[in-house]
């Protein structure tokens, strides 16, 4: 078989990654199979398995791809570079807004296959930590995990603030609220499932978080 070129071998990569990616809009990802990814590339088994090992390995470098495409990263690091100018509360409502932001543009694309394979942790941990361990790349749940809940945290060290609780306990109810707006949204776009037949507003919902926190660390709201 004639040697092909780097670029050629990060073509085809590419070709199936983006089938790959079509196909979790349409299902939900623990559902995809590599049946689906043969109709969609038209390759055979084969042609697949001379770029990939199997599912995941694309999987994988899906997640990469949507790592790049879908982050916040940037900025929240933006708006926490000025925090010392602004005051807790508005840079508690500014991080909140620019989660809604992203969540509300990509709530029927990467935000629907990010809540996917959150069903998939759950049903096939194993399976996900494998995927996950092949993916590269700071995910934004890790980035939030380490920098911005902690900056909260430390918020409660302010004089002009008093906790109405134990700071851990609040960053596990922001995190916990995070995971159910996304789970709201997505059901309720997506699969039209939504609990208590809610309107999905991921503005309104990251708004009254952003007021949640204020409160639970003792700043004062609308001041």
């Amino acid at each position: 078989m004639p040697k092909v070129s780097e670029e050629y071998f990060e073509n085809k990569r590419k070709f199936i990654v983006d089938s790959v990616y079509r196909v979790c809009l349409r299902k939900p990802v623990e559902m995809v199979t590599m049946t689906d990814v043969i109709e969609e590339t038209g390759l055979s088994q084969g042609g697949i398995y001379r770029f990939y090992k199997d599912l995941d390995d694309i999987l994988a470098d899906m997640i990469t791809g949507m790592r790049k495409d879908y982050s916040f990263i940037s900025r929240v690091e933006e708006s926490l570079a000025k925090a010392e100018n602004k005051s807790f509360e508005k840079t508690v409502h500014e991080i909140c807004n620019i989660l809604a932001d992203v969540m509300e543009e990509h709530l029927m694309d990467i935000q629907k296959i990010n809540f996917d394979l959150t069903v998939l942790a759950i049903n096939k941990p194993e399976r996900a930590e494998k995927i996950i361990g092949k993916t590269r790349g700071r995910g934004n749940f890790e980035y939030l995990a380490t920098k911005v809940l902690p900056m909260f945290a430390e918020a409660s060290t302010n004089n002009t603030l008093k906790p109405q609780c134990n700071p851990e306990n609040i960053m596990r109810f922001i995190s916990a609220s995070y995971v159910g707006i996304e789970a709201d949204c997505i059901l309720s776009a997506c699969y039209g499932k939504a609990p208590m037949n809610t309107k999905c507003e991921p503005h309104a919902m990251f708004d009254t978080l952003a007021t949640a926190i204020i409160l639970l660390f003792g700043g004062k709201e609308n001041e």
